[in-house]
């Protein structure tokens, strides 16, 4: 690996900037390559394209929803096939018994609960015919997400860019204020929307199905099958932008489970900004990458010809990202004013047009940069911390290097993009830039006449101040995985560091003052542990353990997590008799859906889990006491999935039931302890009631860490 300065004499030294193992993965060759402005363009190329797979359709999604509308810009289909993505899918697979359709979805988080399609695993596995196959991919550290959007049909054809196949995101390229069509499934209307994907064939193709089955391995654990080499889906009557171009991929990829952190989105963005020669132009959701901003004031010194236009939303909805993001997007151009250089980066927002009324802003979820005519790049990530080493991207760069033709491609996509922004033609853009010599100065002349941009707002010095207490947790620069920042002794392969590590300080002081507000506001009535003790026993005798123990099986059967009911059962109880109750009503469920899953076998199970099955089968198969209490120490999976997994794989019982028991453990006692110290601290508040909450939970992470550390060792040595 190649150290900053040696990198950066490479980049100057190569005639491109596309160094594989550096600034991308790999490079490929595309034999065809035409770019798709919007949803709507872009749903009615993959629809028609995923009709003439054959043999099988991969999407990797930040999120896949079944209901998204898989139409044109007409909002209508030519076929008589179902709308919506899911019933599509399953109509097609039905008509056509050897497609195999692979969905890799980001088992996310419950922040964008509310965003997402409710259990999508019923309308994308369950729901579906048997060729359909959904894992959930949860194989990132906290605060990270899978966040890359590709479709490939017969590993040909594959498309990459920033939409999802979800709902929320179709429009058209004219963006109008009103559109029928542009309703979510409750048929309620959303703002316009703005995004770009890239279609690719021929190597570059191959490349990215490389990609796709390497994430496929690491998510599920088992190797997609091999398929004959078949001729390209490319649709009919689409032309190409671009014809036998290079093409690089650029990843980033979170360092978790023994990997490297991998950073050429990073490297790639910084090399295009110290090659451009004239023109810069970016379209991103968010811009609040201080690395870039200082890459980019360098270039814009030493060059005094260069410009830069930034296309972004005009503001963030919501207190939490509007906090975040627009204060980040202010101490970017603050970076730009402080070197000078600001008066020639111009960052500006879509409206929609002013004669269809008050206007509104078009939010921008593209992720291009166009550099001079020499590159364009689309793909997944933002121009932000997170997309730099905390989530999973992929971007696509085209290099027109020595190409004439593939040259005026790009230029041609920069005027489609301004065009549409500019709310004018390609040829009027094209004219007035050709005029002006200068990229503002066109787009202030072409606004002139309809005002469709608009510069973006600024904070205010309150939202400003307030965006630095959120920032660190909504545009991370790394994970926030506790256990990203264990010191040398434990984890090996990561340094300690002192000031990130304050981010599990926060995370316990914050359980510490949610505490607090139950215990010193009125919500304390509603949380009263002797209340809620009188009304279990008030059903007297050994029925309240029957409930007690009736809740913790239902709570398995639905997948409640464990944790919240041993700490609840604590809370109410106290702490040995809640230990006790607890204790019962944990084993016995892991005994219930022990024997649920001996019921179903393997294969029903396959299909109720999904791919993430094999994981737990590699962690079972030699199977015995320690095996178990390692699982459950090291869990791959929640425990519902794993006593299921485990009575399907037929573990012995006694070693079952002995390896739950001393695995569960720690965990009970350290939960019981916890919601012991919390039924304290809701009946007598205190600084030092508190103080002590919060150090149950710190020692419960220290606990934990070093009982899976010594797990992990006695498990190689038994191998």
């Amino acid at each position: 690996m190649l150290n900053t300065r040696e990198r950066q004499a490479a980049i100057e030294e190569t005639p491109g900037i596309l160094i594989p193992g550096e600034t991308v993965w790999r490079v490929e060759t595309a034999r065809r390559a035409t770019v798709l402005i919007d949803a709507g363009p872009y749903f009615a190329v993959l629809r028609k394209a995923m009709l003439a797979a054959r043999q099988t359709i991969y999407i990797v999604g930040w999120d896949v929803d079944s209901r998204t509308p898989l139409v044109g810009p007409e909002g209508t289909v030519d076929d008589d096939l179902p709308l919506e993505l899911g019933p599509f899918i399953a109509e097609l697979v039905h008509r056509r018994p050897q497609l195999s359709v692979k969905i890799l979805l980001w088992d996310y988080s419950v922040f964008f609960a509310n965003e997402r399609e409710f259990m999508p695993a019923v309308a994308l596995r369950w729901r579906m015919p048997k060729q359909v196959d959904l894992c959930l991919d949860d194989s990132v550290p906290l605060g990270s997400s899978h966040h890359q959007k590709i479709v490939i049909i017969d590993e040909a054809l594959a498309f990459s860019g920033g939409l999802d196949l979800t709902i929320r995101r179709w429009d058209t390229p004219d963006h109008l204020k009103d559109n029928p069509h542009r309703v979510d499934p409750d048929g309620k209307p959303y703002p316009p929307f703005h995004d770009v994907q890239l279609m690719v064939d021929g190597p570059i193709a191959d490349a990215m199905t490389a990609l796709v089955r390497r994430r496929w391995l690491h998510a599920a654990g088992e190797v997609l099958p091999s398929t004959p080499a078949c001729e390209s889906p490319w649709p009919a009557g689409i032309v190409a932008d671009f014809q036998n171009v290079p093409v690089g991929i650029a990843r980033t990829e979170p360092n978790v489970n023994d990997e490297k952190l991998v950073r050429e989105v990073a490297d790639l963005f910084r090399a295009m900004a110290a090659t451009a020669e004239r023109y810069i132009y970016l379209e991103s959701q968010y811009v609040t990458c201080l690395e870039f901003a200082e890459v980019l004031a360098e270039t814009l010194r030493q060059r005094p010809a260069l410009e830069a236009v930034i296309v972004c939303p005009h503001s963030y909805q919501g207190f939490f990202e509007r906090s975040a993001m627009s204060g980040g997007r202010r101490r970017f151009m603050k970076i730009l004013q402080d070197a000078g250089v600001a008066g020639r980066v111009s960052v500006l927002a879509p409206q929609t047009r002013p004669e269809e009324g008050e206007r509104d802003n078009i939010k921008i979820h593209a992720k291009v940069m166009i550099v001079d005519d020499r590159y364009l790049r689309i793909g997944s990530a933002n121009l932000c911390a997170r997309s730099m080493a905390t989530d999973s991207e992929c971007d696509l760069i085209i290099d027109a290097s020595g190409d004439d033709e593939a040259a005026r491609g790009i230029a041609r996509i920069r005027y489609r993009l301004l065009a549409e922004h500019c709310g004018t033609t390609v040829a009027k853009v094209a004219e007035t830039i050709s005029k002006t010599r200068s990229l503002i100065q066109a787009i202030n002349r072409l606004c002139a006449e309809n005002c469709k941009l608009r510069l973006v707002e600024d904070p205010s010095e309150e939202e400003l101040a307030a965006s630095e207490a959120v920032e660190a947790m909504a545009d991370p620069k790394h994970p926030l995985d506790p256990f990203y920042y264990l010191p040398n002794s434990i984890t090996p392969k990561r340094g300690f560091r002192w000031g990130q590590a304050t981010s599990i300080a926060g995370f316990l002081l914050l359980v510490g003052l949610l505490a607090a507000v139950w215990a010193f506001t009125p919500l304390a009535e509603l949380a009263n542990p002797a209340l809620l003790e009188r009304n279990l026993r008030g059903l007297s005798g050994p029925w309240e353990a029957v409930a007690v123990v009736a809740i913790f099986i239902i709570g398995g059967l639905v997948a409640f997590p464990l944790v919240v009911l041993i700490a609840c059962t604590a809370a109410v109880f106290g702490g040995w008799p809640g230990l006790l109750y607890a204790t019962s009503g944990a084993m016995l469920s892991a005994l219930a859906t022990y024997f649920i899953g001996r019921w179903l076998g393997k294969r029903a199970l396959r299909r109720f889990v999904g791919p993430r099955l094999n994981r737990i089968n590699r962690t079972l198969a030699r199977q015995g006491i320690l095996t178990v209490t390692t699982l459950r120490l090291m869990p791959v999976a929640p425990f519902t999935i794993v006593n299921l997994v485990a009575g399907a794989l037929r573990v012995r019982p006694l070693d079952y039931v002995l390896g739950t028991l001393l695995g569960m453990s720690p965990g009970l006692l350290l939960m019981s302890g916890f919601g012991g110290q919390m039924r304290s601290m809701i009946q007598n508040p205190s600084l030092g009631g508190a103080a002590i909450l919060i150090g149950v939970l710190g020692a419960s992470f220290a606990l934990s860490i070093l009982l899976q550390k010594l797990m992990t060792r006695l498990g190689s040595k038994v191998d």
